[in-house]
């Protein structure tokens, strides 16, 4: 297997550290529980908890897997536990003892397991550690970006090249689904698409035809999907058929050794002449829109610049109703970073002031619901580099006709 380099890893803790030290001075190091943000710091998927101290060798403590872990990082300290009040004296036994003030990664953690953390472990006191996190993984080391370039190239050779000979209009939303998930599979993708968000999930992401991508939703996005059944409101529906004359649209993860790209292609169903009208012009521009915002997405520019001037586009020509969503399915985000999780920080929306950095790698996907027509629009990951953004996902972005 690909395991992280020892190199890459004290990189991050050091850049952990660095952020400690900024956020929460108070603290004498970072105590971790998602198994993403250990999988991060220790290259291990770990069931447990994470010990960084400010100085001295980080400490893995798992409940369970020490020879897995053995194996995906021979050079990382572990030691087993069975109750958080094991944790105080296991990492005195291992030269790491746990310090008055700790910052916590609070929202992996229930409510419930959290208390009895703090009954376990009284006299210490908990900080959060989120804000240092999202910033720590925000920026993309080379290595990470190989990763994601990867995953990227994999992302745009499936949806634009293989799926559109592997769909053809009588196929249902699930049919189209298992197409490219076959496709996604035969080209490496691990099958993993993480969220971040407490509760959210997803499955290679939503298949639309036609009205179903304005059909309501109450996932963190703007297209809209029926989904295979209320319990699992991913992929799409077997009891929609993508028709002639019809618009699909598919919005999917592709995801590379752990690290993602995020992607949206439209297709329409017949000859590019039919295309309704307000879905050219509505899909037009989506495409102005990404390029806009691509053009100003380098280091130093405040993201929710970008959110406002991509709504000041929306309402100029018309369609702001439909921006980023018909009524409900509206969100309040022209896009997202992305990496071990397809959403991560920063954000492009009114909230987010601080500058975008090298090394940053967001999804941006401007999309329009059309009434009775469905959803179009675009969607690419893009790199930011010292000389402005790169996409790696493809650039085609035009609607793709089949027939």
């Amino acid at each position: 297997m690909r395991h992280i380099p020892q190199e890459e890893l004290s990189l991050r803790h050091a850049r952990c550290r660095a952020l400690l030290e900024r956020f929460r001075p108070e603290a004498g190091g970072l105590m971790c529980f998602g198994r993403t943000n250990i999988y991060y710091l220790t290259g291990a998927m770990g069931a447990g908890v994470l010990w960084l101290p400010r100085t001295g060798r980080p400490l893995l403590m798992v409940r369970k897997g020490m020879e897995r872990v053995a194996l995906d990082n021979p050079d990382l300290s572990v030691a087993s536990f069975h109750s958080y009040g094991d944790l105080r004296l296991t990492a005195q036994e291992h030269g790491v003892p746990l310090s008055p003030v700790i910052a916590a990664e609070k929202s992996a953690l229930p409510w419930q397991l959290a208390d009895t953390l703090q009954k376990k472990l009284a006299g210490i006191s908990f900080v959060g550690a989120e804000g240092i996190f999202s910033r720590l993984r925000a920026i993309k080391s080379s290595w990470e970006l190989e990763k994601m370039r990867i995953a990227g190239e994999l992302h745009a050779k499936a949806l634009e090249e293989i799926l559109p000979a592997r769909i053809s209009p009588g196929m249902t939303e699930l049919q189209v689904a298992h197409a490219a998930s076959d496709i996604f599979y035969s080209l490496g993708n691990c099958g993993v698409s993480r969220m971040s968000a407490f509760g959210e999930e997803m499955l290679l992401g939503e298949v639309s035809a036609g009205a179903s991508g304005n059909y309501p939703t109450f996932y963190n996005g703007p297209l809209g999907c029926r989904g295979i059944h209320p319990s699992a409101p991913f992929l799409g529906s077997a009891d929609v058929v993508w028709k002639d004359g019809d618009l699909l649209t598919v919005d999917a993860g592709f995801c590379f050794e752990g690290y993602n790209s995020d992607k949206t292609q439209c297709y329409f169903a017949g000859d590019k002449s039919a295309v309704p009208l307000p879905a050219r012009k509505a899909h037009a521009l989506c495409r102005d829109m990404e390029a806009e915002v691509a053009q100003r997405m380098r280091p130093g520019v405040i993201p929710r610049e970008l959110y406002a001037l991509a709504l000041r586009m929306a309402e100029e020509a018309g369609f702001a109703a439909g921006f980023m969503g018909l009524g409900g399915n509206k969100v309040p985000f022209l896009g997202h970073s992305i990496g071990l999780c397809i959403d991560e920080w920063p954000v492009l929306a009114a909230g987010f002031g601080e500058p975008l950095e090298a090394g940053m790698t967001l999804a941006v996907e401007p999309k329009i619901g059309l009434e009775g027509i469905g959803m179009v629009g675009v969607e690419n990951t893009w790199e930011i580099t010292e000389h402005g953004a790169r996409c790696l996902s493809g650039r085609g972005g035009d609607i793709i006709c089949v027939e």
